[in-house]
């Protein structure tokens, strides 16, 4: 069960006055603290929160830059795939292109 789902079902129990006020409290505390933590300060379990600085360009899977190789070991994800995906994107007016540019530019490689 998420962090979310819990918090959702003390919530409800506090709504129905099956806790109080004190323990609604003790116990949102105590999940919130058991969360592991991350480096840079966000809990572990959070998306996105330590796989977007994963990011890397690949220089084994590459017709480019990478980009997409790089993109598609992060989601576990197939390159073709991503590459599909940019080649839609810059069918709707070049921000597929655009995109890509800037994930070359931008994104550091392995």
């Amino acid at each position: 069960m998420s962090l979310a789902d819990e918090l959702e079902r003390i919530a409800a129990l506090h709504e129905r006055g099956v806790l109080s006020d004190e323990e609604f409290q003790q116990i949102k505390t105590r999940l919130i603290q058991k969360l592991p933590q991350s480096g840079d300060g966000l809990p572990a379990d959070v998306p996105g929160s330590l796989e977007v600085s994963q990011l890397r360009r690949s220089r084994d899977d590459r017709w480019l830059g990478g980009v997409c190789g790089g993109i598609a070991r992060l989601t576990n994800m197939e390159s073709w795939i991503w590459r599909l995906i940019f080649a839609a994107m810059f069918l709707l007016w070049g921000t597929g292109l655009l995109l890509y540019i800037l994930l070359w530019i931008f994104v550091p490689d392995e």
